[in-house]
């Protein structure tokens, strides 16, 4: 992927050890505090939509009349069939798309009256993501690609090499920090944008599948790892078919054909 996307995406917007430890390391950084309003959720979407244009304006409803609120250091499950919505709504929660209709408000601000560098800093600081495709830079090593939004944030080189070194450590890759992406097969992919998500220390963690390139040793390991981060404080919202993934969080939704369901699809 080319530099300015990812850019774009951050600034203008071996398997982990089967033991795991408590991680002391994470500490959240301050909430962006422009007007924020404690009264109001972290997250609240009012009737957001999103409809995508095709061939002879044909319409595709990928998300449909949401309304939910999301409450600061909340634990959720995003789950329903494949095409239900769940990675639109999560690109739509990380600002990397705009609804249709509705509004969305993130730490009390409308983010419709956002401008977009008003956006990409949120989204820089408060918001880490992991999703489906990893936004690799193929010619920054791993440590490199896991360095880069920091640098971005203006975090100075001491402190980026701690937050780089832990995060690679915790994700079992220390030894590979010298590779590029190509180098590497998708599982370590992902456990390199893992890092790169778990670096920045953000207060909220969108994930989207994001045990679908590990095996199952692998994904149960970061399972538990996004666990510790939520109970340090994290906001996480976890899309995910597995069952036994979906158990883990809170507070379970329910999508089907973009709609807000309030049992799981198979119950219907």
């Amino acid at each position: 992927m080319r530099l300015h996307a990812i850019r774009h995406i951050f600034f203008s917007t071996e398997n982990p050890r089967a033991t795991l430890t408590r991680m002391s390391w994470w500490k959240r950084t301050k909430p962006v505090d422009d007007g924020v309003k404690p009264d109001m959720p972290l997250i609240r979407l009012e009737g957001i939509s999103k409809v995508f244009k095709g061939d002879a304006d044909e319409e595709t409803w990928a998300l449909c009349d949401i309304t939910l609120d999301i409450g600061r250091g909340e634990y959720i499950s995003v789950s329903g069939p494949s095409g239900c919505g769940k990675s639109t709504f999560l690109s739509l929660l990380a600002m990397l798309d705009t609804p249709t209709r509705g509004r969305y408000f993130l730490n009390g601000r409308a983010v419709d009256a956002l401008s977009p560098a008003e956006k990409a800093r949120l989204r820089n600081i408060e918001i880490g993501l992991i999703f489906q495709s990893f936004n690799l830079i193929a010619d920054m090593t791993v440590y490199e690609n896991v360095e880069y939004p920091l640098t971005l944030r203006n975090v100075t080189p001491a402190d980026r090499k701690g937050r780089v070194e832990t995060a690679l450590d915790r994700v079992g890759l220390t030894t590979r920090a010298k590779q590029r992406p190509g180098q590497l097969s998708g599982g370590h992919q992902q456990l390199v944008a893992i890092a790169r998500a778990i670096a920045g220390r953000p207060p909220i963690l969108l994930a989207d599948e994001p045990t679908g390139n590990l095996d199952s040793k692998a994904g149960d390991a970061l399972m538990d790892m996004l666990g510790e981060l939520h109970a340090d404080g994290a906001t996480l919202c976890l899309a995910t078919h597995n069952p036994n993934y979906i158990a883990r969080a809170h507070r379970h939704i329910y999508l089907f054909d973009g709609k807000l369901s309030p049992q799981p699809v198979a119950e219907l």
